[in-house]
């Protein structure tokens, strides 16, 4: 029996949660309990999920037990989403520009688990999203730079679009380093490289576009990529070759 599937049992077993998931949600600390998430995803019901999502930065601050609950609501409104419940992208829409990063990191892991399910819903959804604010456009490359997700040579292809998209709005933008800035930089400085990785035919051609952009930002998001393990196991005289071609 896996953790997640104890601790379904355990929920199971439970006439209410609040008390257990505060207990048990790691935070404070460095990890949230993501097997006890995930579980509660799985297990919860709509009206669950939405009361503990709910729950604001000053009613669950950042890195306390208190937002592990709106972590696993946000988390669960994906399972909502994957039964078909497209009414729930408005919400995770919404969260996605939540002050909490882990928040913002469930957004990712609702769509993904979306994504699980129906990748072209979700691939249409994100193309959408690619063109909203940086948290925004950092949810949708959060949720579609996901090996599992892109086992498709086309469906790879219209994430590079997607990676394009964000990243032509982020090299039109000259403003000084804000949290939102750095928080979408941080996603495309991992996101190129998972869909090079994915399919290298397509992948590599594509970030070479934006090896010679002369914007701060993207010149930090492909040398972050270059960095990457998996591209230096893929073709490491490749990556030689493209950090060579950096400003």
């Amino acid at each position: 029996m896996t953790k997640i599937e104890a601790y379904r049992q355990k929920l199971n077993s439970l006439p209410e949660w609040d008390d257990l998931l505060l207990a048990e949600s790691g935070l404070p600390g460095p990890r949230g309990n993501l097997e006890l998430a995930r579980a509660v995803a799985d297990a919860g019901d709509a009206a669950l999920f939405f009361r503990y999502a709910a729950l604001t930065a000053e009613q669950a601050p950042v890195n306390s037990p208190a937002e592990f609950l709106a972590f696993c609501g946000v988390l669960g409104l994906g399972n909502l989403l994957a039964q078909g419940n497209r009414a729930v992208l408005a919400d995770l829409r919404r969260h996605a520009t939540d002050l909490r990063w882990r928040t913002r990191e469930a957004v990712a892991m609702a769509l993904q688990h979306w994504g699980l399910a129906d990748m072209d819903g979700l691939l249409a959804e994100m193309e959408q999203w690619s063109h909203d604010s940086p948290l925004v456009q950092r949810a949708a490359v959060a949720a579609l730079c996901e090996p599992a997700l892109l086992a498709n040579p086309a469906h790879v292809e219209r994430v590079l679009g997607v990676l394009h998209t964000v990243t032509h709005s982020l090299a039109g933008s000259s403003a000084a380093l804000t949290p939102e800035i750095e928080a979408l930089r941080k996603g495309l400085g991992y996101g190129w490289s998972v869909a090079v990785a994915a399919c290298p035919e397509a992948g590599k051609p594509a970030l070479e576009q934006w090896l010679a952009n002369s914007n701060k930002h993207v010149q930090w998001v492909m040398r972050e990529n270059l960095k990457k393990q998996r591209l230096l196991r893929l073709d490491a005289a490749w990556v030689t070759a493209a950090r060579q071609k950096l400003l």
